[in-house]
């Protein structure tokens, strides 16, 4: 069997990935860095990003201010000494891509452009175009090229996680050209694979996104933390679930419903802040927007389609030139995805499963409970996102703390001796074990889409926008017999060149842990915030919940639920109100 031996080995080539492989080479060029991806970096969904990253930049704004819209619309669960490392770095790191030649947007005067975002008070996000994260993405890929200590492994599927003398020492992967399961070996592991938007039916996040690095953490006995919180974003298009971005309401866009009336001026939205002002509506924090469609819902003054019920975003009063300049792909997508063009005609728009607030459970330096294990970006909880995360925080983010986590990473390695050789034993028994569950399998009776088809419909219905006890409970039993029947999963295609099947049976697998770790962190909190709404439960309680959710993976039955206490440095939970 092959084996190859890293330094740090990175698993995930998105932003967060390749940002901290950049930090690692800059910090000693002397390790050697992997970066192992189930796609070509360039495919990673930070590609996907349209709106901006969010910094202090102007002269009005302050890293306080920045720290107050992101603790408060977080409801308060944010960890406020994450929070402040976080605004603290974000300039710096914009300006690093500015440095390497992201093409930021500018006004006139040559200076950086900004819009505002929902749930910021004022203009600190930094925009190219609405590419963002296509520009960003293409900025570290091409960067990262210049750097000889860093070894990509493209299109390798890691499988396990290789922990031996309670030390994460490297990964067992599938390379999916061959079929062949390797083991690479690391003195530290980073992993840096994004969110598992995948486990709902509607959703903006692309194929890839599974969960699979926050699975690897969760079976390696590392706890997923505040996994209930989960991020609607209020304006997908129906069917496909793609984002039409939060900078279609920044440049101007305004929600309505069937009878054309702008809706949200009847809902408590708006920008959090020590001291009311105008309501800002189309720009109030995501979760309220969402719940807002609900209850419109509910009062029968949305439109039905083909896919469910919609509303309309409407940006025609922008103008050609504004859309052509500023909203170009918005306008692409509109064209290409619902034969329409929003210059000329209003855009359908449903809410959509964007974005996990909750993640692996780490320090602010990306370190995990496991020796040796790291994380950071979406997959990771650091947590500077609470109960619900502002538009434009999460690429300034993955720049952040992908850095952070990283050289945390190196310093770590740095302290290490050579592989453990008892791991030779461990290797040969999870190969084996990949090689008999995925590769003889062809007499099962469940498939793949049937499981996974059952397991979005149940997230979709029971762990959405609101929850309540019953359909929490009625959750925890499918997806406990889902993965009772995914023990006799089929898999048809037993070739070894590019078997996508076998690939897709191991995500489902990853989703159907990550979604158990989901329901029974939703049904534990019995409280309303931020993105976790219980009609049951309605408010918010302090005295008991002001806590992180801890989901502990057990051998057998439900995973175990902890409370982690928030931390509290400059502002004291206060009531979550906006300005009328």
């Amino acid at each position: 069997m092959d084996k190859f031996f890293h330094d740090v080995l990175i698993v995930g080539g998105g932003g967060a990935g390749l940002r901290g492989a950049i930090a690692i080479a800059e910090e000693d060029p002397n390790l050697s860095i992997a970066v192992v991806s189930k796609v070509i970096p360039m495919r990673s969904h930070t590609v996907a990003a349209e709106g901006g990253a969010a910094a202090v930049i102007k002269d009005d704004d302050s890293l306080d201010l920045h720290a107050y819209d992101t603790i408060s619309g977080g409801d308060w669960l944010c960890d406020q000494d994450a929070v402040e490392v976080f605004v603290g770095e974000a300039v710096e790191e914009l300006l690093q891509l500015e440095h390497w030649g992201c093409p930021w947007s500018r006004i006139e005067d040559g200076s950086i452009a900004v819009r505002s975002f929902g749930g910021m008070k004022l203009e600190r996000t930094w925009f190219a175009a609405d590419k963002t994260g296509f520009h960003i993405l293409h900025t570290l890929f091409q960067t990262s090229l210049k750097y000889k200590p860093i070894q990509r492994y493209d299109e390798w599927f890691v499988t396990d996680l290789l922990v031996e003398d309670g030390r994460c020492q490297g990964v067992i992967a599938l390379e999916i050209a061959t079929g062949r399961v390797k083991a690479l070996f690391a003195k530290s592991v980073v992993i840096c694979t994004g969110g598992c938007g995948k486990l709902f039916s509607f959703t903006t996040n692309a194929n890839i996104k599974n969960g699979d690095g926050m699975a690897l953490a969760y079976r390696a006995g590392v706890p997923l933390k505040d996994m209930e919180f989960i991020q609607y974003h209020p304006t997908g298009l129906p069917f496909t679930g793609i984002l039409i971005t939060e900078a279609t309401r920044s440049e101007g866009g305004v929600l309505v419903n069937k009878d054309g009336y702008r809706y949200l001026q009847d809902y408590d939205l708006g920008t959090p802040q020590p001291k009311p002002v105008l309501r800002s509506m189309e720009l109030g924090p995501r979760d309220r927007l969402s719940q807002a469609f609900v209850k419109e819902q509910e009062k029968g003054r949305t439109i039905k389609g083909p896919y469910g019920d919609v509303v309309h975003l409407d940006i025609r009063h922008l103008g050609k030139d504004t859309i052509n300049n500023k909203l170009p792909f918005v306008r692409e997508l509109c064209l290409k995805y619902e034969n329409l063009d929003p210059i000329e005609e209003m855009i359908p728009v449903r809410p959509v499963v964007h974005y996990m607030m909750g993640g692996i459970h780490t320090d602010i330096n990306g370190a995990t409970p496991l020796e040796g294990l790291y994380a950071a970006g979406e997959v990771a909880c650091v947590s500077i996102n609470g109960a619900n995360r502002l538009g434009s925080n999460s690429l300034t983010e993955i720049l952040v703390f992908g850095k952070r986590a990283c050289i945390a990473a190196a310093r770590f390695a740095l302290e290490q001796k050579e592989t453990d050789p008892s791991l030779e034993l461990l290797v040969k028994d999870k190969v084996s074990q990949v090689r008999e569950r995925y590769f003889n399998t062809n007499g099962g009776t469940e498939s793949i889409a049937g499981l996974r088809g059952e397991m979005q419909k149940v997230m979709e219905e029971s762990v959405g926008i609101y929850r309540n006890e019953d359909s929490l409970k009625g959750a925890i039993s499918t997806i406990f017999e889902l993965k009772e029947r995914f023990q006799n999963i089929r898999v048809t295609d037993q070739s070894y060149t590019f078997n996508t099947e076998i690939t897709s049976a191991m995500e489902l697998s990853y989703m159907l842990d990550v979604a158990e770790a989901i329901v029974h962190s939703a049904i534990a909190r019995t409280e309303s915030r931020g993105s976790h709404q219980r009609t049951d439960y309605p408010d918010r309680d302090d005295e008991r919940f002001l806590a992180h959710s801890l989901a502990y993976k057990e051998d057998k039955g439900a995973p175990r639920i902890e409370q982690l206490p928030v931390v509290i440095t400059r502002w004291p939970p206060a009531e979550r109100v906006y300005g009328k």
